[in-house]
């Protein structure tokens, strides 16, 4: 699906680095093998503010900090300062920076519990990735609330 949403668009490139490795996936993890591929480059790790919220409760946050900045961009129901008072305790202020845009009330959850619904996800997934949802069936069980 990823593979879908980022066809055509030479700006997008994507990973299977986390699909390729067995056992848990921890973001330091996919930080350090990514840093592996690309010396010196610089890598921007975007999250939505209700993630970025919660940084000190990952896996080695720290690390997360010291192989990429920290992008945060507004999310509907969580607000910004919340992402900026545990980027602070984590000393990570220099790390990272609030990504001004738009707020877009979608999320994997909201468009999974659309297709159990049988609601349309016109609009909110790229055409390909919608195709593949109903060519393969997927998502047709209801998802917890």
């Amino acid at each position: 699906m990823t593979r879908l949403a980022a066809a055509g668009d030479d700006l997008l490139e994507v990973s299977d680095v986390e699909v390729r490795r067995e056992g848990p996936s921890y973001s330091f993890r996919t930080l350090e093998e990514l840093s592996a591929e690309r010396p010196g480059e610089d890598i921007l790790f975007l999250m939505g503010a209700d993630v970025a919220a919660h940084l000190e409760s990952w896996k080695r946050p720290e690390r997360v900090l010291e192989l990429a900045r920290i992008g945060v961009a507004g999310r509907p129901g969580t607000a910004l300062d919340e992402a900026e008072a545990a980027l602070e305790r984590l000393g990570a202020e220099e790390r990272a920076e609030i990504v001004r845009m738009g707020e877009i009330a979608v999320s994997s959850t909201m468009i999974r519990r659309r297709v159990a619904q049988g609601g349309p996800v016109r609009y909110l997934v790229p055409n390909a990735v919608a195709a593949l949802i109903a060519e393969r069936g997927l998502y047709r069980q209801a998802v917890p609330a």
